[in-house]
């Protein structure tokens, strides 16, 4: 038989409006545009088309998102240059992790619209999320609690001193 666990919590994640464009751009861009170092806001690489900054809201410890500078919502409204970019980028970003932070695996996903989970739907961003073996965080289901044992500028700095630099030889990991 198929048991339930309830999460009372992500009612009001569904329902509420999160990190959305309120006229200002979203998330993504008002921290581009805040003047902000990257060290305060956990970027971890830029490139020409996008850049790679910690989840301030992460899964696992080292999650990374590849954002475009450019907002847009959905992979067709980027120009091949973009689309050329944001893949090398999100691969170095693999790389990256899997040399800082050793992972038994790697999720890499795009959540398009609302009803697809993503909470910043306005502005694309490609999740890279390191995984381990029984790391399910089984806390955030019966104690609305994340367990990340690193703080963000922590794996911050791992991830850019690991970060593929060019022409640097394959490293198989």
């Amino acid at each position: 038989m198929f048991e339930h666990l309830w999460n009372g919590w992500r009612a009001d994640y569904v329902s509420a409006e999160r990190g959305g464009d309120d006229g200002d751009g979203s998330v993504f861009t008002r921290l581009l545009e805040s003047g902000m170092s990257d060290a305060e806001t956990y970027i971890v690489h830029r490139s020409g088309l996008c850049f790679a900054i910690l989840n301030a809201f992460p899964y696992s410890t080292g999650h990374l998102l590849v954002v475009p500078y450019r907002q847009v919502s959905d992979l067709t409204e980027l120009d091949p240059d973009e689309t050329a970019d944001i893949w090398a980028t999100v691969t170095d970003g693999v790389k990256a992790v899997r040399r800082s932070h050793q992972p038994a695996g790697i999720n890499v996903g795009i959540n398009m619209g609302k009803v697809a989970g993503g909470s910043i739907a306005e502005h694309l961003h490609v999740h890279v999320v390191p995984r381990w073996l029984g790391d399910s965080n089984f806390m955030t289901a019966i104690a609305d609690t994340r367990t990340i044992p690193e703080a963000l500028s922590q794996s911050a700095d791992r991830i850019r001193d690991a970060w593929p630099k060019p022409g640097t030889p394959k490293v198989v990991a």
